[in-house]
């Protein structure tokens, strides 16, 4: 008989207050870089030396900096803490927004961008959250972290069309830096102060495991999976906002279409989900969420100024999309060695970002010079690059992340027991880290003697 489950263990209320507190600091930074996304285009002429290349560089710009930087201020939080960096951060990104509500020209706008994406906390965010959150409950409070980029994202797409009407672009930034400032106001009074500071390797990047996590080709591919969807979307997104004007919804009402084709794709989103995870076929349905972003941008090569077939595209994009951007990361969790999840979800962020800055690039140059059928006639080519690439990789085990402490043990002491821990039913990977007094393991749950796995660990 298989062993009972364990009870759910209950969040303290520091717990709490740091997982509420910095899921909102990365929402509101996150919704302050999504609010441009759906109307900078259509407002962007009024800039000096506004070109189509140069608007796309302006959406994308921030991922350059992003890419760059998300990695190293990670470990320099854990070198000087993590709020002096996030504080740091925010307070950059406060000042490339202001860069931005001031300009006048199409380049100022690109430097408030390369400037907001310079306060790249991401990887410190996360470090803290790991900081303030015990082993067993730390994956609930990821969970509220990575959920409120979801929800910024469809936020955006609502609200910045009401903001860009009666305030325009300046306004939109203006109301970026606000939110990167109510971010610094909920770090200073909502999360608490870690009582100390460690490497966690399932929640950041660690410096030697990099060359293990690149040397990886089943990462790669799912690396080369975000920067494709990225790209795609910052390329589309420069062409979508103006085919809905040619197809009669004005500039003001765009979030009446945008609202029920996210609710839509969300929804539609979930079911697929299930089947990826419950019945254990991810690697389908993700080959499938692939081909649904493909079609759906080959679509609005020929459809994209008609309402209906506009929307219910839309509605399709949006699904695949929510599938992928759901999908990506489990796979990453599962793929990835044990006590190496930070470091591969730290390289997996930034090929997000190298996509985002390359979207806007590309999509403003195709755009510019081959119109707007093309941008999307290069999103389905990027999408069945995509797909070959996808097709080559296995398809990922059904495992979670455990982590188990193992106590105070001699460094002579540590390939036997990573060779006990192996011997555990269920136990798939395993990796004892000396500094840190635990073990991280990738189980099959479903297979994993518990008892068996205290008493190794006991």
């Amino acid at each position: 008989m298989s062993p009972a489950k364990p009870a759910v263990i209950p969040l303290t209320p520091d717990e709490r207050r740091a997982s509420l507190g910095l899921a909102g600091i990365y929402g509101l930074r996150m919704l302050g870089l999504f609010l441009i996304l759906p109307v900078f285009v259509l407002h962007a002429d009024g800039y000096t030396g506004a070109t189509p290349l140069l608007i796309g560089l302006a959406i994308g710009a921030y991922g350059l900096t992003q890419a760059i930087l998300q990695i190293p201020f990670g470990m320099l939080s854990d070198r000087i803490g993590r709020k002096p960096v996030i504080y740091g951060g925010l307070a950059v990104f406060v000042l490339g927004s202001v860069m931005a509500a001031l300009a006048t020209s199409i380049e100022g706008v690109i430097l408030g961008r390369v400037i907001q994406g310079a306060g790249a906390v991401s990887a410190a965010v996360t470090a803290l959250a790991a900081d303030l959150t015990r082993d067993e409950v730390r994956t609930r409070a990821m969970a509220g972290v990575g959920a409120s980029i979801g929800i910024a994202f469809g936020l955006a797409f609502i609200i910045a069309p009401v903001i860009a009407r009666f305030w325009g672009l300046a306004g939109i930034f203006w109301v970026t830096a606000l939110l990167a400032f109510a971010g610094i106001l909920v770090l200073w009074l909502v999360v608490p102060n870690p009582k100390h500071r460690s490497v966690h390797r399932d929640a950041e990047p660690v410096a030697s495991q990099l060359m293990v996590v690149l040397r990886d080709g089943q990462l790669l591919r799912l690396n080369f999976g975000i920067f494709s969807l990225h790209l795609m979307m910052t390329g589309m997104f420069l062409v979508i906002p103006p085919s809905l004007v040619k197809a009669g919804v004005i500039n003001a009402d765009h979030w009446e279409v945008y609202l029920p084709v996210l609710l839509l794709g969300l929804l539609a989103m979930v079911p697929f989900v299930i089947i990826a995870e419950g019945r254990g076929r991810i690697k389908q349905v993700f080959m499938g969420g692939i081909v649904t972003v493909g079609l759906a941008a080959l679509g609005f090569s020929v459809w994209a100024t008609e309402l209906a077939p506009l929307m219910i595209l839309l509605a399709v994009f949006f699904t695949g999309v929510n599938l992928l951007e759901a999908l990506l990361p489990s796979m990453i969790s599962k793929i990835a060695r044990a006590g190496a999840k930070g470091t591969a979800m730290g390289v997996y962020s930034t090929s997000q970002f190298i996509g985002a800055f390359l979207g806007g690039m590309t999509g403003g140059l195709v755009n510019q010079y081959l119109g707007a059928p093309a941008v999307f006639v290069f999103a389905a080519l990027c999408a069945l690059a995509w797909l070959l690439v996808a097709a080559t990789m296995g398809a990922p085990q059904r495992v979670t992340n455990q982590m188990v402490p193992v106590g105070p043990i001699g460094a002579d002491a540590i390939l036997d027991l990573e060779r006990r821990l192996l011997a555990v039913p269920g136990v798939r990977d395993a990796v004892v880290v000396l500094e840190e007094g635990v073990a991280y393991l990738k189980v099959d749950s479903r297979e994993l003697d518990s008892a068996r796995l205290a008493a190794v660990v006991g």
